[in-house]
């Protein structure tokens, strides 16, 4: 059972019953011209039953749901429909005792056309909301599956390659190891539990720096790292986990190693109007070259982090890529809320 105790279903449930009467106010039958006074009149019955259905639906959503969905459908409607009926009557019998002859129709006529329309109108609301929940569903759990996927991305061999870092540096640097091995397991308890909760900026940037400081220990010079943070910075604003990380992976497995000089990856963290932005930007071969694992490795992060965005903030969210004069940069935009 869709869930109708929401303000924007109940706005659109009142939107569908005042499309009604605009409606039936054009259609060209012959009847009685619609005055204003008329035209308000239905406005406000509609509106009224419209209420009360969604408020009935609302309250009675738990039970609706434990129904097999072939009772709970048709129950959802009758529920609409005996409503309508029961407010459709009381307002013709208040008019009858006014001696006032409503729209020229009969107490059926008027009560159960008053009925069927809500009950109309209600199935197809209802069916849209079920189609609706369900795609977001859909989409949730597809954003779960993609962050739990990426999560398996820290490749075994960079497991492997730093505990050989870290055994080799205990006799020589004990302070320095045990550094690496807190970031490794920084690292490592934030993949496994990239489907889980949120994270915020300063977690992404603090985690993306553990990690350049791993692969930092194993390159050595060749990999020089620049931060570029200009304050004032969200640090607390809400963000799903493994949205940074991945793209310095990126750079420095599909950027930075391939060359043999090095380079140096830059991450950049600003604010622009009513957005925040996030840049990674490394030296890397030509496309051509890349092209391959690019498209295993590189197109697969940026794919599942823009999902996973958009899941959350909506259309306004971007991350685009590209490579240009021998360095490639990807960035990302997300909108931030209101002061």
């Amino acid at each position: 059972m869709p869930d109708l105790c929401r303000l924007p279903r109940l706005a659109a449930l009142l939107g569908l019953a005042e499309l009604v009467v605009v409606v039936l106010a054009l259609a060209p039958d012959g009847d009685a011209p619609w005055t204003p006074g008329r035209f308000l009149s239905a406005s406000g019955l509609a509106l009224w039953l419209a209420l009360a259905v969604a408020v009935l639906l609302c309250k009675l959503r738990g039970p609706i749901s434990r129904l097999p969905r072939r009772a709970g459908a048709p129950a959802a409607v009758a529920l609409a429909a005996g409503v309508a009926l029961l407010g459709a009557g009381i307002v013709h019998a208040l008019y009858g005792a006014l001696e006032i002859r409503l729209l020229g129709a009969s107490f059926w006529r008027f009560a159960g056309g008053s009925a069927a329309i809500p009950a109309l109108i209600t199935a197809l609301a209802l069916r849209h909301f079920y189609v609706h929940d369900r795609w977001a569903a859909q989409v949730q759990a597809n954003a779960r599956a993609e962050a739990d996927a990426l999560q398996a991305r820290i490749r075994p061999h960079f497991l492997f390659n730093s505990m050989n870092l870290i055994a080799g540096l205990l006799r020589r640097d004990p302070a320095l190891a045990e550094r690496a091995v807190l970031d490794l397991a920084d690292l490592f308890r934030a993949a496994l539990g990239a489907g889980e909760g949120d994270s915020t900026l300063a977690a992404e940037c603090e985690l993306a720096a553990q990690y350049l400081s791993i692969e930092s220990l194993r390159l050595g010079p060749r990999l020089q790292v620049r931060w570029e943070r200009r304050e004032p910075l969200p640090w607390d604003l809400p963000l799903p986990r493994l949205v940074l990380q991945p793209l310095v992976e990126n750079a420095v497995l599909h950027g930075i190693s391939r060359l043999p000089e090095g380079g140096t990856v830059t991450v950049e963290v600003w604010t622009e109007g009513q957005a925040l932005r996030l840049r990674v930007r490394n030296p890397a071969p030509a496309p051509d070259a890349a092209a391959p694992a690019f498209n295993r490795g590189a197109g697969y992060a940026q794919r599942s982090i823009a999902h996973r965005l958009a899941w959350r903030f909506g259309q306004q969210a971007r991350v685009t890529a590209g490579w240009s004069g021998g360095y490639y940069a990807c960035e990302i935009t997300l909108p931030l809320p209101p002061s």
